[in-house]
């Protein structure tokens, strides 16, 4: 027997719970100065429904830099502030809720 969603009652297989997320949130990235000058990129406003282990890999991998999850925050190495907006439109993120 397949597991069901607490949320939606569906199957998880066909749990649309993230999909709705994404289509929700308000989104902010920024870029900061840390220290010695080092450059970072932070995508705040995830909720708890979106899979941010997952995003901030996949982040990561395209565009070959480091980064950690912090406090419900994506912390980038570098400054990524528009290829990070393109790849969380291609995610499925609304554009009017990312703020950039």
């Amino acid at each position: 027997m397949e597991d069901i969603c607490p949320k939606c009652g569906l199957p998880k297989n066909l749990c649309i719970c993230e999909q709705i997320a994404k289509e929700q949130q308000k989104i902010k990235i920024r870029v900061d100065r840390r220290r010695f000058r080092k450059v970072v990129t932070i995508v705040t406003g995830l909720g708890k429904d979106v899979d941010a282990e997952g995003l901030t890999k996949q982040l990561k991998k395209s565009l070959a830099c480091g980064g950690t999850l912090k406090n419900d925050e994506i912390v980038l190495q570098g400054e990524h502030l528009g290829k990070v907006k393109e790849l969380l439109l291609k995610q499925g993120f609304k554009e009017e809720l990312i703020d950039a």
